[in-house]
């Protein structure tokens, strides 16, 4: 029993003395290596709740102040995709998206251990755009094809909580979900494609709330301190 007890011991020194490898150093640079998250609707999606991977869309700057660490992070994605538009045997909509983000905010850790629970949030800017062309997935209809270009830019608010894994003083591997809740300016533009390229255009505000399941990353941490 006096065995256990010394270990025991011994293993919380040790802990402490190697724990707080971040909280340690000035600065950490961060890279989100795979994310997999929901992006905003575009024109009449279907599928608009369906989750993306998106594999090294993020970087991030961290300033550490012991258990709190306050955070820049942008992200982009650009992809060709292909969805359902106004219902499964309506239309396809075929183009590029392109989406990106600038945030600030805050995270705070749980503990001084190894493994690191934390909680915090983000705010900042989000714009989301597609450009491409819809046909009718109609065989029979007489609707011509015609392109669309929309542009979605906003503020966006995203409440996170995470778990960060510190194998040696200067790295650490994290994981986090977060939730964005994206208040938008939308502005559509469609052009058909007839002898006079007739454009039409809409514009619309409105609130999304996009889940983020889980992104994971590693992070470098520099300048240790005096």
């Amino acid at each position: 029993m006096k065995k256990l007890l010394l270990s025991i011991i011994c293993l919380s020194i040790y802990i402490s003395a190697f724990s707080q490898s971040e909280g340690n150093y000035n600065y950490s640079i961060g890279v989100r290596g795979y994310s997999l998250m929901q992006f905003p609707k575009i024109l009449n999606q279907v599928n608009s709740q369906d989750y993306v991977n998106a594999y090294l869309n993020g970087l991030m700057i961290k300033f550490n102040d012991n258990q709190i660490s306050y955070r820049i992070n942008g992200n982009y994605f650009r992809k060709d995709i292909s969805f359902a538009n106004q219902c499964n045997n309506c239309e396809i909509a075929e183009g590029t998206v392109t989406d990106y983000s600038f945030k600030i905010g805050f995270e705070k850790s749980i503990n001084y251990a190894k493994v690191q629970p934390y909680f915090g949030a983000d705010m900042g800017f989000r714009s989301s755009s597609f450009i491409g062309e819809i046909n009718t997935n109609n065989p029979i209809s007489l609707q011509k094809p015609y392109n669309v270009d929309t542009d979605k830019n906003g503020f966006v608010i995203a409440p996170i909580i995470g778990l960060k894994i510190n194998p040696v003083k200067n790295v650490s591997f994290f994981a986090e979900t977060s939730l964005d809740f994206y208040y938008s300016y939308e502005r559509q533009e469609t052009i058909q494609q007839n002898a006079d390229n007739t454009r039409t255009f809409a514009k619309y505000n409105k609130w999304e709330f996009l889940l983020n399941p889980i992104s994971v990353g590693i992070q470098i941490h520099l300048i240790n301190r005096n």
